[in-house]
């Protein structure tokens, strides 16, 4: 069995909690480890936090008001997608050293998380993929394990 969800949320800050609460919900209902699910949660909120804030078209003048996110339970996996129609990364979007200014959150998700990818969307925005192997708490739902 998997479990798939995706969002289409405001670039507000409020929208970031609200995220990382349904993630929060969905692992522990699908019986994911709990250090495995706040370690997805903390690269999530990094996630959505970057996109509220640099997540806007700035190309056409007319700022987008939302972003998304989508997640993916599948088997031994979680893959986690945010997307928005911002200006994308300029350059390498390399993690910033630990103590630059900004930056910071890119590296947080490329600690927590096994495999990240920082791309751009169909339409130019900035995209972030993350995958992470699951473990499962002993009283996991059988059909997930």
């Amino acid at each position: 069995m998997s479990i798939w969800w995706s969002l289409h949320l405001r670039r507000e800050a409020a929208s970031v909690p609200l995220a990382r609460r349904l993630l929060l919900g969905t692992m522990e209902t699908a019986g994911v480890d709990p250090d495995v699910s706040y370690e997805l949660s903390v690269a999530l909120t990094e996630a959505c936090a970057n996109a509220v804030e640099h997540g806007g078209d700035t190309g056409s003048g007319m700022a987008s008001e939302a972003y998304r996110v989508t997640a993916y339970l599948d088997g031994e996996t979680c893959r986690i997608e945010v997307a928005d129609s911002g200006p994308g990364f300029s350059g390498s979007p390399l993690p910033a050293a630990a103590d630059a200014e900004n930056g910071r959150g890119l590296r947080l998700i490329e600690e927590l998380a096994d495999h990240v990818h920082f791309g751009r969307t169909g339409r130019g925005g900035a995209l972030v993929s993350f995958d992470k192997i699951v473990k499962w708490r002993a009283d996991a739902p059988l059909a997930l394990t």
